[in-house]
């Protein structure tokens, strides 16, 4: 089958086929009455992606964070899923749900993070609080961390201290905790579940629109932003409804770190990113090229660090080397931790896209042809954050 030129009447993708030199025409669903005037083709229907939107996300809204030796303004500001929101209502671009509420989410958690981290999370503020009732008024940022060198820090023997357990689950003080950021994480990876559940039921795709952002955040520790890996539960959920094989490929700017520790030594899932240089970019210690997995996991990692500067060409080369992986590993479904921070004009991040090649991108994830979850990641600069992700959801549906 090639494709021929392409018109949309109400969802419909319209190609043409040839067998035996005939032309052969099959009609898909309700036809306009201008439809079969074209050349004839065979029409394929596809329902537009569900977003599955937090509803619960503003309650996280960190006032600050700690950038180096001094406090600033937050990046992570809800205003950036509210663009992306008003996008994609704007262009009519498929249902916007909220998750259900019989979701199997505490086991959906705890198949991917620790009893202990997640129940640290859950009662973070109410102990932060009761440390200094002064407290309720400001975040909390961690400011002493435990190092893995020998003979140096026991980890065997956790504190009682709320602020030395602050710092045993947190790798930065960028990662301001909130009164309301395990309600907002915790729904978050409720939206990831349901868009695990809508593909399982048939959708080509599905979209969990969350925040905060999840890829950075590891099995027991919390950072860049991150409190919950929702690409992870995501990927870990496929595999526990039979998926024998998931790939993860995350396009944020930054390494997902959280995503590499939870996988690394499983063959089941692929963990994938094209991310900036860990020599030079946050979060600095995890992302190079050598780390391939580990144990059962060798060779089921790839890191595709780029330097500061990069642009879309050598960008999308980088995702079509990423794309050909999966293709080898014979991916059953696809998770992807969709950043936009690559773009040129973030604030934080140094690659140079630009909001039309995000169109460019939803097209080549489209080409996988895979049952595909997106979860909302980074993209800071906040006026164009809407744009970009609803190109890559447009160019993924074209």
């Amino acid at each position: 089958m090639r494709r021929c030129s392409k018109s949309n009447f109400s969802n419909y993708e319209i190609y043409i086929a040839h067998r035996d030199n005939q032309i052969v025409r099959k009609l898909a669903g309700l036809l306009r009455p201008n439809v079969p005037k074209l050349a004839p083709c065979l029409l394929t229907y596809h329902s537009p992606m569900k977003t599955f939107h937090n509803t619960a996300h503003h309650m996280h809204a960190g006032k600050q964070e700690m950038f180096r030796g001094k406090l600033v303004d937050c990046h992570e500001v809800p205003d950036r899923l509210e663009y992306v929101l008003a996008e994609l209502k704007r262009r009519k671009m498929g249902n916007i749900l909220a998750p259900a509420d019989d979701l199997p989410l505490q086991a959906a958690l705890e198949a991917v993070h620790t009893r202990e981290y997640l129940e640290f999370l859950a009662t973070a503020w109410e102990d932060w609080v009761q440390l200094d009732p002064t407290n309720a008024q400001r975040d909390a940022l961690p400011s002493v961390w435990p190092l893995a060198q020998a003979h140096a820090f026991r980890l065997d023997a956790p504190p009682l201290n709320f602020a030395a357990r602050l710092g045993q689950y947190a790798f930065d003080s960028g990662t301001p905790l909130t009164a309301g950021s395990w309600q907002a994480a915790r729904q978050g990876a409720a939206c990831a579940l349901a868009a695990v559940h809508a593909v399982l039921a048939g959708e080509r795709a599905a979209f969990a629109l969350t925040r905060p952002p999840g890829h950075h955040a590891g099995p027991a520790y919390m950072g860049g932003y991150c409190f919950i890996n929702n690409a992870a539960v995501a990927a870990q959920a496929l595999r526990d409804v039979g998926k024998k094989r998931v790939a993860i490929l995350d396009i944020d700017y930054h390494h997902g770190n959280g995503t590499q520790t939870c996988f690394y030594e499983r063959a089941d899932i692929f963990t994938l990113s094209i991310h900036g240089d860990p020599r030079t970019e946050y979060p600095f210690f995890l992302g190079h090229a050598d780390e391939r997995g580990a144990g059962a996991g060798a060779g089921f990692n790839l890191n595709i660090p780029l330097p500061r500067g990069t642009g879309f060409e050598q960008w999308f080369a980088a995702l079509q080397q990423a794309i050909a992986q999966v293709r080898q590993f014979q991916a059953e479904a696809l998770v992807v931790p969709l950043g936009v921070d690559t773009f040129e004009g973030d604030p934080i991040s140094g690659f140079k896209l630009r909001s039309a090649d995000y169109l460019s991108i939803g097209q080549a994830l489209r080409e996988l042809a895979l049952p595909t979850v997106l979860t909302f990641e980074g993209g800071y600069a906040v006026g164009e954050v809407g744009v970009n992700v609803a190109n890559v959801l447009e160019g993924f549906e074209a």
